[in-house]
């Protein structure tokens, strides 16, 4: 692709386009200058979820402050290429040209192909990070039953006699102490294991 710089912004999950990435410290001032100002070709490719191209930004523009800061960069040509996947758009990659003119329709093919494919990375990595959460949340909430039936046989033995007492008089005496099993509980063990 005959692009001299690229920048990368990502919608965070309020859909807030953020900066993630540029080539060079000029693409992420123009990175920036989108999102600060909400205009530009990368937030318009974004909100559309299609190529947005302008081969000579010192013509005219459809975003002048984002022409002129671009224009001064050295980078007066850009393609903005939508990161989606099927109709759910993730951000936007922006290519800035060192020359006036069009990227070849086989340069923006390949920049959208590249796109789609880091798309595909960025929501494998997304997928992966939730499972890594739900995960997390299930081997808490396994934990804290296990601390809750060791509370429950060791509150039976102590008020009952025997490891599997009545469940309904237990629990009824954690509600006495005006907790819930799963702040009592531990309590309970604790308890129990000092003797």
């Amino acid at each position: 692709v005959g692009a001299a710089a690229a920048g990368i912004l990502l919608a965070d999950s309020d859909g807030t386009l953020r900066v993630i990435g540029s080539s060079n410290d000029q693409a992420h001032l123009l990175e920036l200058l989108q999102v600060q100002n909400e205009e530009g070709p990368c937030l318009h490719s974004y909100r559309t979820g299609q190529v947005v191209t302008h081969p000579d930004l010192t013509a005219d523009s459809p975003w002048p402050r984002f022409a002129a800061v671009s224009v001064a960069q050295g980078y007066p040509s850009v393609c903005a290429v939508p990161l989606r996947l099927h109709e759910f758009r993730l951000g936007c990659l922006n290519l800035f040209m060192a020359e006036t003119g069009a990227l070849p329709d086989s340069d923006v093919a390949l920049a959208q192909a590249l796109a789609d494919v880091a798309s595909i990375a960025i929501m494998q990595d997304q997928l992966s990070r939730d499972s890594t959460v739900r995960e997390a949340h299930l081997q808490h909430a396994l934990d804290s039953r296990i601390v809750i039936e060791q509370a429950k046989g060791m509150g039976a033995t102590a008020l009952f006699g025997e490891k599997y007492g009545d469940f309904v008089r237990v629990t009824g005496t954690v509600a006495e102490f005006n907790g819930g099993t799963q702040l009592t509980a531990p309590t309970v063990i604790a308890c129990g294991t000092r003797e």
